[in-house]
């Protein structure tokens, strides 16, 4: 049977193989779902309890701005790092402009896009 391609018995299953990996990455691109608000609002009441626990230290304890740049820090080190790690925010400030910024980075970041030009995006 040399040079006849094998078994013919396999040559559905082969083909079928191939159309699979044909079919994976177009399967793959559309598989990808972008994180939602909610799951955002779930993990980040999640960072709030590790917070409160102590497994962040006690400097993210000492206060609510602390906390909150903490849980910021834990919900996506990535994102915090682009939008909030060179000028953190501070005790009253309420930042709507970077709090776009790093919700746009997390989705951005959950489809594995590129992050450029997060900082910036809603000025």
């Amino acid at each position: 049977m040399a040079g006849t391609g094998g078994d013919p018995r396999l040559r559905p299953l082969r083909a079928l193989a191939f159309l699979l990996l044909l079919a994976a990455p177009a399967v793959l691109a559309k598989s990808r779902i972008p994180i939602s608000d909610n799951e955002i609002r779930q993990k980040k009441s999640e960072c709030y309890a590790d917070v409160e626990s102590g497994l962040w230290g006690w400097q993210c304890k000492s206060s609510m701005i602390a906390k909150e740049n903490c849980a910021l820090k834990c919900l996506s080190p990535t994102c915090y790092e682009i939008v909030y790690e060179s000028d953190p925010l501070e005790e009253g400030e309420k930042d709507y402009t970077r709090g776009q910024e790093y919700k746009y980075c997390m989705h951005k970041l959950s489809l594995g896009e590129s992050l450029e030009g997060i900082r910036g995006s809603f000025d």
